[in-house]
């Protein structure tokens, strides 16, 4: 049942992801399903009838009932602490959605596909490269995560599988720490990282990239400076300006 647009979604498995990050299934009696970048919007309720919203990517994609998403915390926050810390399988939120047509992947293309996540921007490209797999169009796609240390990569494990079985090239950047015996640079993602991590300008690759709001403009910025068309930079912010 649908109230305002907004249905009841149960919570049917909770995951911890990294320390400060869970990913959880729900479940969404007559969800429409989504395409692969999509986004919903979550409400919660107090006692005293106060409701807060945020919007949340999804790691999921295609038909059925089954949502997923990827929630990082942020401690001063009014909904990711819950999410986060307290919200067990069997709780009820209500979501609506799926939302979003710009930011949104769908399988018939031919053109290279880069995905540049920072933080937990990955979630919508998970969803992406899930999708991409699952059409067997998984070598058109290159992704470069960009996190503080190993242990802050949301769906780590999963990247390692579909870059190893899918066929999806997957690039890290480690921003504070690499992992032992890392080889690589430690720091912020620069135009030299970018060069040898993305499709080269004249492939003409259509990019996705999602993180906070400082971390996509920089890139963004720097794609252009790396001759790519600004018109096929896709981007997804959070966080202030």
């Amino acid at each position: 049942m649908t109230v305002g647009g907004w249905r009841a979604a149960h919570v049917v498995e909770v995951v911890e992801a990294t320390p400060s990050a869970r990913i959880l299934r729900l479940s969404v009696a007559g969800w429409p399903g989504s395409d692969a970048g999509q986004h919903i919007d979550i409400r919660l309720t107090a006692e005293d009838g106060y409701q807060a919203e945020r919007s949340y990517s999804l790691g999921s994609y295609g038909p059925g009932e089954s949502i997923e998403l990827a929630v990082d915390e942020i401690p001063e926050g009014e909904v990711s602490p819950y999410l986060v810390r307290d919200v067990l399988p069997g709780d009820e939120l209500e979501v609506k959605g799926p939302l979003g047509g710009y930011f949104v992947w769908r399988s018939g293309g031919a053109q290279p596909v880069q995905l540049i996540a920072g933080g937990s921007g990955i979630v919508p490209l998970v969803a992406i490269a899930r999708a991409a797999t699952d059409a067997g169009a998984a070598a058109s796609v290159r992704l470069l995560y960009s996190v503080r240390a190993p242990e802050n990569a949301i769906y780590r494990d999963e990247i390692q599988r579909l870059a190893n079985d899918g066929g999806v090239a997957a690039t890290w950047a480690y921003t504070r720490r690499g992992p032992a015996g890392w080889a690589g640079s430690v720091g912020r993602v620069d135009d030299d990282a970018l060069r040898s991590a993305v499709w080269p300008a004249e492939d003409d690759p259509t990019f996705f990239v999602c993180g906070p709001t400082g971390f996509v403009e920089h890139v963004a910025d720097a794609l252009v400076r790396l001759g790519h068309s600004p018109a096929r930079i896709l981007t997804e912010r959070f966080g202030g300006a």
